[in-house]
């Protein structure tokens, strides 16, 4: 495996996410931001974030899976959410954990939530891009 990740002494352990990861391939992988839409393009879970969180990650992890990697690979996730809240933190794990469960594993790199002010399409209320490395 390509990435090892990492929770430094000295810095708070976060449930959803390590703060390091380490990167030992050679195979970069770029995700583009991905939304809720199903393979016909259709949006899954209008107005209901868990739902779209879900999506977005199993969506990730099918791009992810077309070039031969998992979540595992992950060594940087970026997460935008429309109007976000500290509150909302509770339905957005819970669409994280639905997607590991479908998935198998548990996203847990290094990442960074943003609170936005809309996406592409007004129904969309999150989007999740990746990076990660593969070894060769």
């Amino acid at each position: 495996m390509a990435i090892t990740l990492v929770n430094p002494s000295g810095l708070p352990e976060i449930g959803a996410y390590r703060q390091v990861s380490v990167a030992t391939g050679s195979k970069l992988v770029f995700v583009a931001g991905q939304v809720a839409w199903d393979a016909a393009g259709a949006t899954v879970g209008e107005g209901d974030l868990a739902a779209q969180v879900e999506q977005a990650y199993v969506n990730v992890g099918t791009a992810l899976a077309a070039v031969g990697g998992t979540f595992d690979d992950v060594a940087k996730l970026t997460v935008y959410v429309v109007d976000w809240t500290p509150e909302k933190m509770p339905t957005f794990l819970e669409g994280v954990d639905r997607a590991a469960a479908r998935l198998g594993t548990t996203p847990g790199a290094p990442g960074t939530l943003v609170g936005v002010a809309a996406l592409d399409v007004p129904e969309h209320l999150v989007e999740v891009e990746a990076t990660a490395v593969l070894d060769a």
